[in-house]
């Protein structure tokens, strides 16, 4: 398949560069909305404001839905601390070890920006010897340097920092020479970048797919209520979201994973005995894999009542929700698998 991977690597980093923690999702989803516009496929936004392109298929009765999200890890402002650090909460499920050391940017309520980093109370080894290292990082004791001059509560007040404003991490994105996709947020801006991917191919070879296909970019999936509304005719619902590598489980940095159970419900046997089968009979590297502490857009859905059948695929990513990894390969392989699924 000739796919255009250059430009889906050119979409994943313009999309990671923009900050999108759940609840300030507006820019990246700006962006998202006009790249559909630029390959001309027809967009709609939820009262939500997930949004959901659809490309009409051979097919209008049997409609697939295919499901990613741009919202990704973050922080708030907790408190302002009266030595003019600032005290946060995690959005979406997290380590603080993961996040520790990393450059922030502060977002206020009026737009400005200020930069920062994340450090425990204690975080110099020269001050605080052993105890720096046996301290547990917790929501109480990990904190936010500003990087301006502030000394107390009030010197962070007139710079207009105040709780509520948004952090965002630094995601560090670096492609290696062997092709190796270093970064936070793979998890699942790297899938938004495959849908991009997937659509391009489908208008460079003036191809049709069989069932009219939406894709649904949710905002709310780190929170776990990503899904709020699917097309009525939707019959079959795909999330499409990272595999988990790690020790014990099957998923592989440069194939496509297949997901059989997650930590909320088994998916549907029929559907991955499907996308099993159009693997085996287009030579796409794919595992399947069950996942203990993992949810997706697919399962949350039906666990909210939608009536639709669910599967949940995506490219195997190492270190997940720390400082994540896969390979172009695995891209590849998933981008593969969808164009057969909706095509076939």
């Amino acid at each position: 398949m000739n796919i255009d991977m250059a430009y889906m690597k050119e979409t994943m980093l313009r999309i990671l560069e923009i900050p999108s923690p759940s609840g300030d999702t507006d820019k990246a989803m700006d962006y998202v909305k006009r790249e559909f516009e630029k390959l001309g496929v027809s967009t709609r936004m939820t009262n939500k404001k997930a949004l959901i392109a659809t490309i009409e298929g051979e097919d209008n009765e049997n409609q697939k839905t295919i499901a990613v999200h741009i919202d990704t890890l973050g922080a708030i402002v907790r408190e302002i601390k009266q030595n003019g650090r600032l005290k946060i909460l995690p959005i979406g499920g997290f380590a603080w070890t993961a996040f520790e050391g990393e450059n922030v940017i502060i977002k206020t309520l009026k737009g400005e920006t200020y930069t920062g980093s994340l450090l425990p109370e204690k975080a110099s080894i020269h001050v605080y010897s052993e105890e720096v290292r046996e301290t547990l990082r917790t929501d109480e004791n990990m904190e936010i340097r500003i990087d301006e001059f502030v000394k107390n509560k009030e010197d962070v007040l007139n710079l207009g920092i105040n709780v509520g404003d948004f952090v965002y991490f630094e995601p560090r994105t670096v492609i290696t020479q062997r092709g190796f996709i270093k970064s936070r947020f793979l998890d699942d801006k790297v899938c938004v970048a495959i849908v991009f991917g997937l659509v391009k191919y489908l208008k460079d070879h003036n191809v049709e797919p069989k069932y009219t296909t939406h894709f649904y970019i949710s905002n709310y999936e780190e929170t776990g209520h990503g899904i709020s509304y699917i097309p009525e005719k939707t019959k079959e619902f795909l999330a499409l979201d990272i595999g988990l590598v790690a020790p014990n489980q099957q998923s592989d940095e440069t194939k496509v994973t297949i997901c059989a159970r997650d930590s909320r419900t088994p998916y549907d046997f029929g559907f991955r005995k499907k996308l099993v089968d159009i693997c085996k009979l287009n030579n796409i590297d794919y595992v399947v894999d069950v996942y203990f502490r993992y949810g997706s857009d697919a399962s949350v859905s039906v666990l909210q009542g939608f009536d639709v059948n669910f599967a949940c695929i995506g490219p195997g990513v190492d270190a997940t929700h720390h400082y994540e990894r896969t390979h172009i390969k695995a891209i590849e392989e998933t981008i593969k698998l969808l164009i057969k699924y909706i095509t076939a």
